[in-house]
């Protein structure tokens, strides 16, 4: 599935002098509970990091269907291509929760990248850690079968929304959905619901409050190991 880290961005891992200049003059940007920030062919024209909320970045096919690419958290860049490349956006994004951003023009980059030519070292050594994140999004949905993808859907929100509760449960305290698990694993809710079912049934993962719970992290790696 696409990577779900909140800090997944080409510049969340930039020395502070450097995001120190490029956001220290940022624009604030506030967006309200499924405000959209921009649309897939939009023009783009800068990026955003996040300060507050959680935002989620998506394709739709021609056929309505949405693939979900990561869901982002606070200290995450999102829209960064655009200031490498100036091509429109290649995907939507939308906040699922109130949310406080920062605006850098394609300009302002261009400007500070000029004076401080180190920032596109830390671009490629970023740029080369994306690729290797795509790669393993390649493998999982290449070679896990339809349970494991699931179970790594599942096991990346953990890790990153995730509540342990004590006796080895982990509650993901970000409510999501069936269809939003489909949408990140990439598969048919039909087979997600399918697989939830079984899990339930066999006291893998259950919810709480609306929340989905893990209760047995090992047992779902097992469905991952390849």
């Amino acid at each position: 599935m696409a990577a779900t880290n909140p800090i997944t961005g080409l510049f969340s891992a930039l020395p502070q002098h450097l995001s120190g200049l490029l956001f220290g003059s940022a624009k604030p940007v506030h967006l309200t509970s499924d405000q959209v920030l921009f649309l897939a062919g939009d023009a783009g024209d800068g990026c955003y990091r996040i300060e507050k909320g959680l935002l989620k970045v998506s394709m739709v096919s021609s056929s309505g269907a949405e693939r979900i690419l990561s869901i982002l958290g606070p200290g995450a860049i999102v829209g960064e291509l655009a200031v490498l490349d100036g091509l429109p956006r290649s995907a939507s994004v939308l906040a699922l929760r109130d949310s406080e951003l920062l605006f850098v023009s394609k300009a302002r980059f261009d400007e500070c990248a000029k004076k401080h030519p180190e920032l596109y070292e830390h671009l490629l050594t970023l740029l080369a850690s994306r690729l290797r994140e795509t790669n393993d999004v390649i493998a999982a949905e290449s070679f896990l079968p339809l349970r494991g993808r699931v179970a790594l859907t599942l096991l990346e929100l953990a890790e990153h929304f995730g509540e342990d509760v004590g006796a080895g449960r982990i509650v993901i305290r970000q409510k999501f959905g069936q269809s939003d698990l489909a949408a990140m694993a990439g598969i048919a809710r039909e087979n997600v619901n399918r697989i939830l079912a079984d899990w339930k049934r066999r006291k893998l993962v259950s919810r709480i409050s609306g929340y989905y719970c893990l209760e047995s992290k090992s047992q779902l790696q097992r469905e991952i190991d390849l």
